[in-house]
């Protein structure tokens, strides 16, 4: 059994070829432009040993016959399915690129499908799209042509060309209707900013800026009939080999679709911000959206201007126009057809509160790609040899991108391998330069020879930023029986990198420059209680720097301390509590290590810890009443004091975490 694929090198393509290559020995044949050749290459390296049975058929959708006749006599009587995907899906596409590619090229792909012969069935991937933009009420599986308004390009294509496969189609066919897919909610890969991803960037700040405990009033919305990829393309597959359903259609979405107001909830939740209170109906904004959205393209069409109009509206708002209206879509789907399909077969689709830390994760790392540096980063930094450890997550994350940004040749440390090859491929694509060594930063012998290869590869160091820790938060009456954790946090936090700045400080003193920069906390400055493990393992790194700072100054090396308040990163995930407190994003303090790269101070630290600092000098024991009164207010888990895990703080706890913002308790 033969497979035809159309649109394989897209989004949904790719995971559809990989449910295609997992049935039997089939071979897979992908319609492919010549100018997309690398494309093709890319999806064959995909799936290793399996893309071998990929087989490109040079071609276009566009054009009538969609392949050469020598071709198309190859493949007469050797397909069994033909996959129909290829079609343009942009916003803000023309009526010109809906005619030609999603219309057209599904015409040419019929009559194709019309003339290979044999048993030939066609599968026409089509959208929820066909509803329109203003339908009110259910929308079946077994509904098509309603009097719904069609005004947009992409939603009257979709429909346009599924009439055609419903009228010409001489073949068996099947018509699938994907809703707004998203990311895989196995890996939450997701190739572009779309449908809900254009709200992430606003959440993620809102999660920032907002705290955990301050509720919210939001809106409710209307049903989002939202889906991941890897089910459309499981589903698809699945169906398109069942028995007796030629003909029908099928509607690809989470049965219970979440309301907008749902959605916004569910990634507030994975963005660790704050909760909805209340949400309010409001069917008046959803109109008025509709009708902001209509005037402005309205006045705008067919003017030379109009475009660019069009995208300064949408820039400005953060949405594109012909988004902002499915904020108010009443348009509710059904997928009876596609759950009777399905029945017995394990494929059925996630709640998307089961996988949007996924979706979030990756689009963090791979789509959140906006990366500002200062002013002058790019002419003191441009060229510079830059280790950073600890840099597959949070703080080095955040910092490595920002100085691959300035020009920086960026040196990831970090102890897997796989963590840091992604980062590399998100900084090369960006137009940075990265280059990966795993290193376990508990092994010292590792630690030399990672510094003997970095040294051996680019011959010195700029600089180098001591970002890799561990914190563990228990009280020492907890930790009698646990005096690794002291060793294991010395080991990294203050040996690791001792090791690591002897080894690179003669490159530096032969080249007479360097910038060391210790990552350092709070609780230096403010002796946090149950951090003493940490803590002292961080003052130990200070004692060792300014001693060392003393030595070097006369080689024009500069030693630098960040005393960082507490920031939202996986190192402090585990301690529930700090949803809930005050913390700064990996953004700002990545923004503070580029700071200190500028300006090369000896230390930087916030108002509260050189205030804790200070005080704790004059006042030693008003100091220890304060901090004593915290050590009571947060205990050391929820469990201890017979709260459920995660719960939310009370107002004490809210008021004394406000009043020392960025401390860790």
């Amino acid at each position: 059994m033969n497979y035809f694929v159309t649109g394989a090198t897209g989004f949904i393509g790719k995971f559809l070829v990989g449910e295609l290559l997992q049935r039997a020995e089939a071979k897979v044949y992908v319609l492919v432009r010549p100018s997309s050749q690398d494309k093709f290459e890319a999806l064959q390296a995909r799936f290793g040993e399996a893309g071998e049975r990929l087989v490109a058929v040079h071609g276009d959708v566009t054009e009538p016959g969609l392949i050469d006749e020598a071709e198309r006599k190859k493949l007469k009587g050797h397909i069994a399915h033909v996959f129909h995907l290829a079609a343009v899906y942009d916003m803000a596409m023309s009526d010109a690129q809906a005619d030609r590619i999603n219309i057209e090229g599904t015409r040419h792909l019929v009559e194709f499908a019309n003339g290979l012969g044999g048993d030939v069935h066609l599968h026409h991937v089509s959208s929820v799209a066909v509803a329109g933009n203003g339908y009110n009420g259910r929308f079946t599986e077994d509904m098509f042509d309603e009097g719904q308004k069609l005004e947009h390009p992409y939603y009257r294509s979709k429909f346009q060309s599924e009439k055609i496969v419903r009228e010409e189609s001489k073949v068996p066919f099947r018509i699938y209707r994907p809703g707004v897919v998203v990311g895989s909610s196995e890996s939450g890969e997701m190739d572009k900013i779309d449908g809900p991803y254009y709200f992430f960037k606003t959440i993620q700040k809102l999660s920032y800026a907002v705290p955990k405990w301050l509720p919210l009033l939001g809106i409710e919305g209307g049903k989002v009939p939202i889906v991941p990829v890897d089910y459309v393309a499981k589903a698809i597959v699945t169906i398109a080999h069942e028995k007796g359903r030629d003909g029908q259609c099928f509607c690809l979405i989470q049965s219970k679709s979440p309301s907008v107001g749902d959605l916004l909830q569910t990634l507030l939740e994975v963005a660790h911000g704050p909760e909805f209170a209340r949400r309010l109906e409001l069917p008046a904004l959803p109109l008025a959206m509709r009708e902001l959205a209509g005037q402005v393209k309205g006045h705008v069409a067919g003017t030379s201007w109009g475009p660019a109009v069009e995208k300064r509206v949408s820039k400005a708002i953060g949405v594109p126009l012909s988004v902002v209206a499915y904020v108010g879509n009443r348009t509710v789907f059904d997928d009876r057809n596609t759950r009777a399909a399905l029945k017995g077969t394990g494929v059925q689709c996630p709640d998307i509160r089961d996988y949007a830390d996924k979706l979030w994760q990756y689009w963090e790392k791979f789509l959140d790609v906006e990366t500002r540096v200062p002013r002058g980063a790019v002419q003191k930094l441009t060229g510079k040899v830059a280790v950073v450890t600890g840099a597959s997550r949070g703080i080095g994350l955040v910092v490595s991108k920002k100085l691959a940004a300035a020009g920086a040749k960026v040196v990831l440390v970090s102890r897997k391998r796989e963590k840091l090859e992604e980062l590399q491929q998100i900084i090369e694509l960006a137009g940075g330069e990265a280059h990966v060594y795993p290193c376990d930063l508990n092994d010292l012998n590792a630690i030399d020879e990672c510094s003997q290869a970095i040294l051996r590869d680019f011959g010195h160091v700029d600089i180098l930023i001591n970002n890799a820790g561990r914190s563990i938060r228990r009280s020492v009456f907890e930790s009698f029986d646990r005096f690794h954790d002291f060793e294991r946090t010395m080991q990294l936090n203050y040996f690791g990198a001792v090791r690591m700045i002897m080894n690179f400080l003669p490159s530096m003193a032969k080249h007479k420059s360097g910038h060391i920069i210790n990552i350092s906390s709070i609780g230096v400055l403010a002796n946090a209680a149950r951090f003493s493990a940490y803590v002292a393992s961080k003052a130990a790194l200070d004692a060792f720097s300014r001693c060392l700072s003393a030595e070097v100054k006369h080689k024009n090396i500069e030693v630098t301390a960040i005393y960082m308040p507490l920031v939202r990163t996986p190192m402090i995930a585990p301690t529930k509590l700090y949803d809930y407190v005050p913390a700064w994003s990996p953004e700002k303090a990545g923004d503070t290590v580029m700071k200190a790269l500028l300006s090369r101070p000896k230390s930087i630290a916030t108002p509260l810890g050189t205030a804790a600092a200070v005080s704790y000098a004059l006042w030693p024991k008003l100091n220890d009443y304060i901090l004593n009164k915290g050590f009571h207010l947060f205990p050391s888990s929820d469990a201890a004091k017979g709260r459920r895990e995660g719960a939310k703080p009370t107002l004490e706890q809210v008021v004394f975490a406000n009043l020392f913002k960025g401390e860790h308790f």
